[in-house]
């Protein structure tokens, strides 16, 4: 416990104590301030609130030069009655956090939070990690339903999505659930019948917790990934058995939260069923990875409510890394977490003034309403009935549409800002116009999709080397596509190698802007790095690739819309030259009508032939028959009458019928 606290308090002094406190508001200028220095505390807790989105930790007590002396009796009254007269003014709540004492006097820390609207709330998004049956899915249903669990999986019942997930008891999919605090911070969910209601939840917060429930499993990394990247995480909650440590995925989710910059807490569970020695020896093992040198983080064991008031302050620096040790059946430790959660601040920056931006991560059908984007704001203000610009489609194009509801954790709102999550039902589109990946954006950005883009890459693990024309899967915020290396700054790469690569999308374009974190895997192999710059905006043609080819002939090429037609119907000449070379000759109906009998014996002998060149593995196509035939016309062999279907349905329809005559001349002359 004494290393405990020398390590807390070092990390703390190390930070210079700027992180939240704001000097002048604590000290002897709070106990008795002029009208000057009150307008300019006013005005200095304004501007803190603002960036901090709604709410800020102050202290009290500590001099300016910052030694705590801490402050008599009196003061403290009236420092606090101070303090309490400015969050009125600001329409704001003042919540004692804790208090100690000091060589003259006391400390304290408030909680000072904005009460807003019904409408309005601030929401934080916390990734919740681990390894395959920590407890994540149990954790968050004793959060969230402020029931404890039976220890055989009661409480993860409640989270789950679909049927198989009911019956394995391990998460496959993205699942949600939140945790509202209000202004006080007391716990707002109510469940009623054993389910939340949301809108309820959300009217009676002012700060959501939205836990990001992801899978554990091996099998289920790619999900896992795309939950880190297109769900834009504020905080990471790693998950630890304490009867397990340190083992499978938990490592891959750890360094999955360091390569994105998410600042991470640990939370070991099952500490009820765990023998000391072995909960001892798996805490060792944890201590000794996160102090690593790929970590370098300061690990801290949160045991008290100072502890969690101290790390909560300063946990947004990203070196912090909380420890909490919980059982979901005792009940034990849960309050600290709750705290901990309830202090946390957003780490981001959010450009609510520049044009809007959304990223779809789901999409969704609902009767009556039509369809349903989900995702997060990455910037601007978007309102109801604003036209978007949304795409990319596969061909790259963007198109114009009409915001027609919006809609926060299930309440309906009449606008959203940058940094929160909203689903949106739109006007006159279909749901399989829209996928994972595409954006809605403002019409002044002038949206361009691109092929083509180049990314600094450090490659964290691969078995071998990486080298041009190397395929792997990319995750770019909420984008998900195999990508190929076209060029590297270097010859090749190997595990640590950091390279400036040139990239093309495989299937079709995406909407990047530079700057953007990416994730680079495919199989074992892990890469990540940031966008540097879009190299092409036009679509890419395959050389030797007719397939490719024709579906840029058929659409007109990357050369504007009126040329479209025309490609079409070279498209289909071409498609019918390729077919028709497989036939020895192609069919007319004249020909046809002219040696019906005679075509007839030549089907037969045809389908002869076939059987023979069946028999003959190795051999080519069977021959056509017999070559002294008195038609006119050699018909096609009978294996190509698929490609003949294609290319003259009417001629293949009488072929069939004279075959059939043929067949049945007999009873038909009867």
């Amino acid at each position: 416990m004494t290393e405990n606290r020398e390590s807390l308090s070092s990390f703390v002094e190390k930070q210079e104590r700027s992180t939240d406190y704001d000097k002048l508001l604590s000290g002897k200028v709070l106990v008795a301030p002029s009208e000057d220095q009150y307008e300019l505390l006013l005005t200095r807790l304004k501007q803190q609130l603002g960036e901090g989105r709604g709410e800020v930790i102050l202290e009290i007590g500590g001099s300016d030069d910052g030694s705590e002396n801490g402050l008599l009796e009196d003061e403290l009254a009236a420092a606090v009655a101070t303090l309490q007269s400015l969050a009125n003014t600001l329409e704001c709540s003042c919540v004692k956090l804790r208090e100690r004492k000091e060589i003259r006097g006391s400390v304290v820390q408030y909680l000072i939070r904005r009460v807003l609207d019904q409408s309005d709330f601030l929401e934080i998004r916390v990734a919740v990690v681990g390894n395959v049956d920590a407890g994540k899915s149990t954790l968050l249903g004793v959060l969230t339903h402020g029931e404890m669990d039976n220890g055989r999986g009661h409480a993860r019942q409640r989270l789950f999505r679909h049927k198989h997930e009911m019956e394995s008891g391990r998460t496959s999919s993205v699942g949600n659930d939140i945790l509202g605090f209000d202004e006080e911070g007391n716990i707002v969910n109510k469940p009623e019948h054993g389910s939340l209601d949301w809108v309820k939840i959300c009217e009676k917060s002012s700060k959501v917790i939205t836990f990001i429930d992801l899978a554990g499993h091996e099998k289920y990394l790619k999900t896992t990934v795309f939950g880190m990247t297109g769900h834009a995480p504020d905080f990471g909650m790693l998950m630890v058995g304490a009867n397990a440590g340190i083992i499978g995925m938990t490592k891959e989710h750890l360094g999955l939260a360091l390569a994105l910059s998410v600042p991470v807490f640990v939370v070991v569970t099952k500490i009820d069923m765990c023998p000391v020695n072995i909960l001892q020896d798996n805490l060792k093992m944890l201590v000794r990875i996160l102090k690593s040198p790929g970590c370098r983080k300061v690990p801290v064991m949160v045991k008290t409510p100072d502890d969690v008031v101290l790390s909560a302050t300063n946990f947004v620096s990203e070196r912090l890394c909380p420890i909490f040790q919980v059982s979901n059946v005792t009940g034990e430790n849960l309050d600290l977490l709750k705290t901990f959660l309830n202090l946390l601040t957003t780490r981001m920056e959010y450009h609510e003034n520049e044009p809007a931006e959304f990223q779809i991560d789901d999409t969704y059908s609902v009767p009556g309403v039509g369809t349903v984007v989900s995702g997060t704001t990455l910037k601007g203000v978007i309102k109801l009935n604003d036209i978007l610009m949304l795409g990319p489609d596969p061909l790259g194009r963007f198109q114009q549409i009409a915001v027609k509801s919006i809609h926060r954790k299930r309440m309906a709102v009449k606008e959203v800002r940058a940094g929160q999550t909203a689903s949106f039902a739109l006007k006159k589109i279909k749901r399989s116009q829209i996928r994972k990946g595409m954006v809605m954006v403002s019409p002044v950005l002038n949206p361009q999709a691109c092929w083509e883009f180049e990314g600094e890459i450090l490659v964290l693990h691969h078995p071998t080397t990486i080298s041009s024309r190397y395929q792997a899967m990319v995750h770019c915020g909420s984008i998900r596509q195999t990508a190929s290396i076209i060029s590297m700054s270097k010859d090749c790469l190997r595990t640590g190698d950091k390279a400036l690569i040139h990239f093309r999308f495989i299937k079709h374009p995406e909407y990047v802007t530079p700057g953007q974190r990416m994730v680079f895997r495919e199989g074992r192999t892990k890469a990540v790095g940031n966008v540097i710059r879009i190299v092409s905006h036009s679509t890419p043609v395959h050389q030797g690739n007719r397939s490719k080819q024709n579906k840029q002939q058929r659409y007109g090429g990357g050369g504007g819309g009126g040329g479209g037609g025309g490609g079409q119907e070279k498209q289909k000449n071409d498609k019918n030259h390729v077919k028709n070379e497989n036939c020895q000759e192609e069919v007319t109906d004249a020909e046809i009508n002219e040696n019906g009998q005679e075509d007839g014996d030549d089907i037969q002998k045809s389908g002869g032939s076939l059987r023979k060149g069946k028999s003959r593995r190795g051999g080519g196509r069977g021959k056509s028959g017999n070559n002294n035939s008195s038609s006119k016309t050699a018909l096609p062999d009978v294996t190509n009458i698929t490609s003949l279907t294609v290319t003259n349905r009417n001629s293949t329809a009488k072929v069939f019928c004279l075959f059939f005559i043929f067949k049945h001349r007999s009873f038909l002359k009867s």
